[in-house]
């Protein structure tokens, strides 16, 4: 599989991601396992969790695969911390709670480092050069070889990769993770072109849709698909209305049109949008991940792509389009 830089650091990974949000919970050791292999077989590197995925289940999965499965310096391990299991804060991003976290997620892991490591999302109630300093002591104490963070928004963002840019020894971002796919392009507004400029890579999870882009959902819900579970049946459903069912049959008629998958042609496209490094893949076995890393091989036409764009284009207007009109 292609490798590439995320951002601009010398930090190499697969431009397919594995993730991890279902390991430990509905995702059990023996699938996981498969899972790793078959990506791991592709020459996939880039493997994503966090500490909260199954309440620290995912991680202690991950670590034991690549105890007896697959070695460690094969793989770039990113993990997550900042999110906490409490009804009156979502988020805790202080220096104290992150680099605590870190410790566990090392030892669940049973690695001396990570090779990403992230801030699950942005903390109003903490200052944000504080949350900054836990990347900074994570980095310098060898604990985490790079750093970045999720779920910002642009200004956010443009605000933490400028901080760390600003100063001596503080460590550039290298990436942001964020949802991005055909059926959810809101980071074109502010975030990808702050990215894009700053030099931080994008990581897009959910590529394809939360599994709507795939079509399965075309006539009803499965009962064995995300959208079929109770508990993650919140998470498919806003991607199931109208204007979501003429982007995945725009898709469909694409796919049919290059005799591939809409799995792999919705693939394609998110994963060689500007700025974008490796979208991270969540699958359920081993065969449907081996579906998705054959795109491996296609790139969309650019008369296919465009299509594509124009019928998922999100409404930007001012101060983003037209303004000089008004």
């Amino acid at each position: 599989m292609e490798l590439r830089h995320l951002g601009r650091t010398g930090l190499r990974v697969s431009r397919l991601g594995l993730g991890t949000l279902t390991w430990g919970r509905d995702v059990e050791e023996r699938d996981a396992a498969d899972q790793l292999k078959t990506f791991w077989e592709a020459g996939g590197t880039l493997l994503d969790t966090a500490d909260v995925y199954a309440d620290g289940g995912a991680e202690y999965l991950l670590g034991r695969l690549m105890e007896s499965l697959v070695p460690r310096s094969d793989l770039v391990i990113a993990t997550k911390a900042g999110s906490v299991p409490d009804p009156d804060r979502r988020f805790d991003c202080s220096r104290g709670h992150l680099l605590s976290a870190l410790d566990a997620s090392l030892q669940r892991l049973g690695t001396d480092h990570v090779d990403l490591w992230q801030v699950h999302a942005f903390d109003p109630t903490t200052p944000l050069d504080e949350t900054l300093q836990a990347l900074d002591i994570a980095v310098a104490s060898g604990r985490a070889r790079y750093a970045g963070v999720s779920n910002f928004s642009g200004w956010q963002l443009a605000k933490a990769a400028t901080w760390q840019s600003a100063g001596q020894g503080r460590t550039p971002l290298a990436g942001v993770q964020m949802e991005y796919s055909l059926l959810q392009r809101g980071v074109e507004r502010e975030l990808l072109p702050a990215a894009l400029d700053l030099g931080v890579g994008l990581l897009p999870s959910s590529p394809l849709g939360r599994g709507v882009l795939t079509g399965k959902y075309r006539n009803g819900t499965p009962p064995d698909s995300r959208g079929g579970s109770e508990h993650l049946a919140p998470f498919v459903a806003p991607y199931l209305d109208e204007p979501a069912r003429r982007i995945v049959d725009a898709v469909a008629t694409a796919a049919d049109g290059l005799a591939v998958s809409p799995l792999q042609a919705a693939l394609a496209w998110v994963r060689d949008r500007p700025g974008v490094a490796a979208p991270i893949l969540g699958a359920r076995t081993a065969h449907q991940l081996s579906q998705a890393l054959s795109v491996e091989a296609l790139t969309l036409p650019d008369e296919i792509n465009q299509a594509l764009d124009d019928v998922s284009a999100p409404v930007h207007r001012y101060p983003d389009h037209d303004w000089s009109t008004l």
